[in-house]
């Protein structure tokens, strides 16, 4: 128990029920469902149910009337602002003072409203500063459909496909960097707003969760260039990563990149070709390189295809994750509240020996 591991890597810190990473197999189960399963059978909203109630006849709430305070059009800010401020707009009690079922109701209350929020800031972004009417918004049928009127006033079945299946495909994944956040804060007893915008405010950096934003130009470069064998030699040869690729979880295919393919390729994805030879061309390389372990392709890789196609700005990447992850962190604020259990790794100080004032 002593032993270093930096980043806690493979640290096993929880048990849980919510879902299950299958390395070897490249399967991804919530609550033992593959995901397979759901997506294009169920819609986001009825996921969420079954991430946080084990019930696919459960569903996340629709949102309430809300007026967000002062939204600045950058959505990840926006969101993590917002998400911490409804628990003073809406009292909401912390999490060891109040029972399971008002923590549900809670968390139900705010994943939805989290979307609005975005929804709102997006719409801000693109210049438009009066919100689209509720009679408008209230014609949506499912919450990617919801989403998509309340940023833009009008929704196509093709970007309501994209988002509902990239929200499906990316809603819990373990025990990331954001999943751990906020259950550590969950931990400590404090409200679901401070636990779900600690949640946000770990997935805003670019190492978890920000991908997708750097994929588009990475194929608009290879597609200028016309010859991806070339352009992944030289990208690995000047040390730079390719994005997309390479999984600390799956050895085997990631299986939510095997989804968003066929999605991004159903949904006549322009970049689609360009990121089928992309693909092979670094797949074959890096195999070359790295012999001694598998680099495949991830989910960010095909997500930057499929929330292209619902001509989603790379900038909003990060919030659209939120969005979709709201489900998986619900389910985990939920689940560490009933272990009643604080967060207290220790640390090793390595830091100078004992020594008097003067020799500082």
């Amino acid at each position: 128990m002593s032993e270093f591991k930096p980043g806690l890597e493979g640290v096993i810190a929880v048990e849980t029920e919510i879902a299950e990473p299958d390395r070897d197999g490249g399967v991804l189960r919530y609550r033992g469902i593959d995901i397979e399963e759901l997506v294009g059978h169920y819609p986001y909203e009825r996921v969420w149910g079954l991430l946080v109630d084990n019930d696919l006849d459960s569903t996340m709430p629709a949102p309430e009337p809300y007026e967000p305070a002062r939204l600045t059009g950058n959505a990840p800010a926006d969101l993590q602002a917002e998400t911490a401020r409804l628990a003073g707009e809406w009292s909401l009690g912390k999490l060891n003072e109040i029972s399971d079922e008002q923590a549900r109701i809670d968390l139900g209350r705010i994943s939805a409203q989290m979307m609005g929020i975005v929804a709102r800031s997006a719409r801000l972004a693109d210049g438009e500063t009066e919100p689209v009417s509720e009679d408008v918004v209230d014609r949506g049928e499912t919450a990617a459909e919801t989403f998509l009127l309340r940023w833009r006033g009008e929704s196509d079945p093709r970007q309501v496909k994209a988002v509902d299946t990239y929200w499906i495909c990316t809603a819990e994944h373990g025990l990331n960097a954001s999943t751990f956040t906020a259950r550590v804060t969950a931990s400590t007893g404090a409200d679901c707003g401070a636990a779900l915008s600690s949640a946000v405010g770990a997935l805003s950096g670019p190492l978890h969760g920000g991908a997708p934003a750097y994929v588009k130009p990475m194929l608009e470069e290879v597609t200028a260039m016309g010859d991806p064998e070339k352009w992944v030699r030289d990208t690995l040869d000047a040390g730079r990563r390719i994005m997309g690729f390479g999984h600390r979880v799956y050895r085997a295919e990631d299986p939510r990149s095997r989804i968003l393919k066929r999605t991004a390729r159903e949904l006549g994805s322009p970049q689609i070709e360009i990121a089928e030879r992309l693909e092979e061309a670094a797949l074959a390389e890096l195999e070359r390189r790295h012999p001694e372990r598998p680099l495949k392709t991830n989910v960010e890789y095909y997500s930057a295809l499929v929330l292209d196609v619902a001509e989603i700005p790379p900038p909003l990447a990060p919030a659209m994750f939120a969005c979709s992850r709201v489900a998986g962190w619900s389910a985990h604020i939920l689940e560490q509240k009933r272990t009643g259990r604080l967060f207290r790794p220790s640390a090793r100080y390595v830091g100078p020996a004992s020594r008097s004032l003067s020799a500082v």
